[in-house]
């Protein structure tokens, strides 16, 4: 005889399997779509490499379109929606993120292909892979699985890293999204590749406090350049490398001009003023460091996995929109 108590344990058993299929269903991994759809990496990648062959600056946007992403609502795609009031593409903190185009046509291909099937967030995370490798970076596998968020406010992005934060505020910023030290220095170190705006400049070179005058941090010999480039009053959308003297390949090249006071971002200049983001810096460098120490490229590809997983939907969570720039 099937008594009540027999009935409510079955119904506990269906509900813990439920939750464990769910579970592992709701991860993130490599090779997702390697059933569902087999050619979205490939057409991911295709996108990219056309893109970057006939402009040299969408390797930078890319990588910088997945840094801002991930870095408000998690990795999920709210960055690119513009069919709402207030979207979080116009908050002030993501000013100049580019290569949205480059998203949408990766995600076009895809749709005509597996409809329904491919995230948008998934192209981004993909997209900032490839275009690191034609960068000269590192290859790595991305894990895959994301669905796309369903809010995009330009509230959101209030609390984004900004060029002006204090080494203190930045490691607070990367702490939030459960990022470590070593991890702000390799993800700061993005900034090898790609240009910056002299707006961004103006305070560090006239304004730096208290005195209002240059940053002191400046390597004198690398001043009178910077200021050449983005003169007091001049026009602040002039834009120079941000890594100087090797702003199109991918290396650790930053992290020596870091190093020399030849920084150009004050965010990049302030991570050899802390002791523990200092010692992360030089542990590249030194003469034994290219036989016994740690690998720049591995350690830049591990700490982009490890931001590719922040806040993401997975699972039943979230949506798989049908076309990147607006909620189905």
């Amino acid at each position: 005889m099937i008594t009540r108590q027999m009935v409510q344990l079955s119904f506990m058993l269906i509900l813990m399997s439920s939750y464990l299929v769910g579970n592992s269903q709701a991860q993130l991994r490599i090779g997702f779509y390697a059933k569902t759809c087999p050619d979205a990496e490939n057409i991911v990648r295709n996108v990219v490499g056309e893109a970057a062959a006939s402009d040299p600056n969408t390797s930078p946007r890319l990588l910088r379109l997945h840094f801002h992403d991930c870095f408000v609502e998690g990795c999920e795609g709210s960055i690119l929606i513009q069919n709402v009031p207030n979207a979080e593409k116009g908050a002030f903190g993501h000013q100049g993120v580019g290569g949205f185009d480059v998203i949408d046509k990766a995600k076009a291909q895809a749709e005509a292909v597996c409809p329904g099937v491919v995230s948008c967030a998934d192209v981004v995370a993909l997209a900032a892979r490839d275009a690191i490798v034609l960068a000269n970076g590192p290859s790595y596998q991305v894990e895959t699985g994301r669905r796309d968020g369903l809010v995009s406010n330009e509230a959101l992005a209030e609390k984004m890293p900004d060029v002006d934060d204090s080494i203190q505020v930045l490691k607070a910023k990367f702490r939030d999204k459960g990022l470590t030290e070593k991890d702000l220095v390799l993800l700061s170190a993005a900034h090898t590749i790609g240009t910056t705006a002299c707006f961004f400049m103006t305070n560090r070179l006239y304004n730096f406090p208290p005195g209002g005058v240059s940053d002191p941090s400046i390597n004198p010999q690398f001043l009178p350049e910077l200021t050449r480039t983005c003169p007091k009053n001049g026009n602040v959308n002039v834009r120079l490398d941000i890594d100087q003297g090797n702003g199109q390949k991918f290396d650790n090249h930053i992290l020596e001009n870091i190093r020399n006071g030849f920084a150009v971002l004050r965010s990049d200049a302030s991570l050899y003023e802390d002791a523990t983001t200092r010692s992360v810096v030089d542990s590249y460098f030194g003469f034994l460091a290219p036989i016994l120490g740690p690998s720049f490229e591995d350690d830049f590809a591990a700490a982009v996995v490890k931001m590719g997983r922040i806040g993401v939907k997975t699972g039943s969570q979230g949506t798989i929109r049908r076309v990147c720039s607006a909620f189905n």
